[in-house]
């Protein structure tokens, strides 16, 4: 398992003039030495810091090292793939992108005719080595796919509630991550991270497999009815074709169910007709439930429902909310009264009130989800709850 953060004592090669791009460095603490060979002679090109980037340029064009970087005190170093630089570079703009490669050409020739009229260490640094923002965003990156493989980062599961009855049903499987300086770092700042790049695919296999594990747990203790439990996928997973196939393999090799894994697709994704209808087509015919989540958040075209059978329709927050005024009250009762007409359970997110419940019930929704019914949980709560 790679580790990430790299400790290298005063005196210690980091790398050598010639080796293959490997990966890069961030520089956190402490500072190197940058050295060439010119005309049979080392040169010193200069010195880096905390802050700086170190290696990058030989893993954007893929080149051998053109220089030698040694500590020249303790340091700690943030290691970057070569994978992070390649997908960015591949999915930038093709403006920018040639721009970019020009500039390493130009570098690369300037440097092999090194002279002492020039300032090797503003050739060294990319422009934005100082933006705080950006070194922050591939700090972060690097430091999530390490807490990916060292099996840190949490599920938990936010109870749905049977309205009628006032028995959970089922439960919403969320992710979180526990930084361990940053503390709780938001979902929604590393989950976009992720979807930036590939990392959200091993991500989300990871919470495919912890969702089935819980299901296994929940069986084990003789939970009857077993829950269902419902897990987001996001635009990038679609992209892989074996996706469902992955889903499938993983409930079947654990005996589950397969109607008590709920799949949610976001509402901004059901434009892309082509891509959801063979998901919910091989979906139920496995007999596993795709939902509709965050229904209204801004997608008022109602014709993706006319052709893509889902069966679980979830309202966004938005509009429970609303229900403390009549023109609310109307809009949701006619919302329940469109997820019945389409053989379609309706989950109401965002239930916080007794009055909300009470008032989704005199509506007809099936489903509360909220903070009312119960905050997000870690498995171990649950079993023991």
């Amino acid at each position: 398992m790679p580790s990430y953060s790299e400790q290298f004592h005063a005196g210690q090669l980091i790398f050598a003039e010639g080796d293959a791009p490997t990966g890069a460095f961030l520089i956190e603490s402490g500072h190197i030495e940058i050295s060439t060979v010119q005309f049979g002679e080392r040169r010193i090109l200069g010195e880096l810091g905390p802050g700086m980037l170190l290696g990058e340029m030989a893993v954007i064009d893929d080149s051998s090292r053109t220089a030698t970087a040694r500590a020249l005190s303790d340091c700690q170093l943030t290691r970057i793939d070569a994978g992070q630089f390649a997908e960015r570079l591949a999915t930038a703009d093709p403006v920018v992108r040639a721009l970019l490669l020009s500039q390493l050409s130009r570098y690369r020739s300037a440097l092999a005719k090194l002279t002492g009229g020039c300032d090797p260490v503003a050739e060294i640094a990319l422009p934005g080595d100082r933006d705080v923002r950006a070194i922050d965003k591939i700090r972060l990156e690097s430091e999530l796919r390490a807490a990916l493989e060292r099996n840190e980062l949490e599920v938990r599961l936010q109870p749905i509630e049977e309205i009628e009855s006032g028995t959970i049903a089922g439960y919403e499987a969320l992710i979180r991550w526990r930084h361990p300086q940053r503390g709780d770092v938001s979902p929604a700042e590393f989950i976009r991270l992720a979807e930036e790049t590939s990392l959200i695919v091993p991500i989300g296999d990871y919470m495919l497999e912890k969702v089935c594990d819980v299901l296994v747990k929940l069986r084990d203790r003789g939970r009857k009815p077993l829950p269902f439990i419902a897990l987001n996928v996001s635009a990038r997973q679609l992209d892989d074709d074996a996706l469902v196939d992955r889903i499938i393999g993983m409930v079947r090799a654990r005996d589950l169910p397969p109607s008590r894994l709920k799949i949610e697709i976001t509402e901004g994704l059901v434009l892309d007709q082509t891509r959801i209808a063979p998901l919910l087509e091989r979906c139920h015919a496995v007999g596993m439930p795709v939902a509709l989540d965050d229904f209204g958040t801004g997608f008022s075209n109602l014709g993706p429902l006319l052709t893509l059978d889902f069966d679980q329709i979830k309202l966004d927050a938005s509009f429970v909310r609303a229900l403390d005024r009549p023109r609310g009250v109307a809009v949701v009762g006619t919302v329940v009264a469109m997820a019945r007409a389409l053989n379609s359970d309706l989950v109401a997110e965002g239930v916080e009130t007794r009055e909300q419940r009470e008032t989704l019930h005199r509506l007809g929704c099936r489903y509360a989800q909220g903070w009312l019914v119960g905050r997000p949980q870690l498995l171990d709560q649950i079993l023991n709850g």
